[in-house]
């Protein structure tokens, strides 16, 4: 077993992408069951290759951008095995130039703290991902304090999906699937608890846009990260916030394989309906590469 010691050279990226979701193992297993991951294909309209972590490595090398890797554990929501997070911490092991492992615990599990515990120390993993809706948990409940304690005596970072998810889109009763577990309001209380977890609300949090954005204006230990949309759909206020307000604590993240990071920065290109830029030139550096790069320790 190796464990995770990043060996990126930060001066040569040209983007970190904190958001690339590692699906499929070297044998073929699926962290979703069939069910959910065709809905899924279909509310994205995509059936492209779901390529395995060393493709993925390939693949942002190729660009000269890092990449953060997770999968989600929801086993006990879902009844579905999970892929290995010590597996995908030795990945970014074998690939440390291009790739960021964070875990992923299934908090409705009795062995999350000792699972989490493991990745860290045993592993060397960076952060964990979240997704309250496909885990069915709530993350303002207290029952996961002990858990936030844990990532925040290690100092690693919580990531948790926000907003509205394609998972479980179409099917009868959205298989079951709660949307009211995203709304990054519940984080309020969690970043409240522990000031010192730096915790990251994943994408444009549609239908929440403005909760999460008090939430990050107020608590200064929350980051918003822009994956899972393209630029071009944006809300307004998100834009504007990360152009001034909030553009030391907005990140940019692609949500590969379902958008890849060639298409998310072709279409921030692309000036708003007014002619102005999408992105402020101030702004930019700090949002493809500098503010993850501080977040992450990376930095030296």
């Amino acid at each position: 077993m190796t464990r995770y010691e990043p060996a990126i050279d930060v001066g040569a990226l040209t983007a970190l992408d904190v958001h690339v979701h590692i699906e499929v193992d070297h044998h073929g297993h699926s962290s979703l069951p069939d069910d959910l991951r065709d809905a899924a294909a279909a509310y994205f309209s995509t059936d492209g290759p779901n390529p395995d972590l060393d493709a993925v490595a390939a693949y942002y090398r190729e660009r000269r951008m890092a990449a953060v890797v997770f999968t989600v554990d929801a086993e006990t929501n879902l009844g579905q095995s999970p892929l290995s997070s010590a597996d995908i911490a030795e990945g970014a092991a074998r690939n440390n130039d291009v790739l960021i492992p964070f875990g992923s615990v299934d908090p409705l599990k009795p062995t999350a703290i000792d699972d989490a515990r493991r990745l860290i120390e045993d592993h060397g993993v960076r952060g964990f991902k979240f997704h309250p809706t496909v885990q069915g948990f709530d993350p303002s409940d207290a029952a996961h304090s002990a858990l936030y304690e844990t990532l925040q005596e290690a100092g690693v970072v919580a990531l948790f999906h926000t907003g509205q998810t394609g998972i479980g889109a179409g099917l009868p009763g959205g298989r079951g699937l709660l949307l009211g577990l995203s709304n990054p309001m519940l984080l309020d209380p969690v970043a409240a608890r522990f000031p010192e977890l730096q915790i990251i609300m994943a994408h444009p949090s549609v239908p929440w846009q403005d909760e999460a954005l008090s939430v990050a204006t107020h608590k200064h230990n929350t980051w918003i990260d822009l994956s899972g949309w393209s630029p071009k759909y944006f809300p307004e206020s998100l834009v504007r916030a990360a152009n001034t307000y909030l553009k030391s604590r907005v990140l940019f993240g692609s949500d590969f394989p379902l958008l890849t990071p060639d298409r998310w920065l072709r279409d921030a290109e692309l000036p708003t309906a007014s002619g102005a830029a999408r992105f402020k030139s101030e702004a930019l550096p700090g949002i493809l590469k500098d503010n993850a790069v501080r977040l992450l320790g990376l930095g030296g």
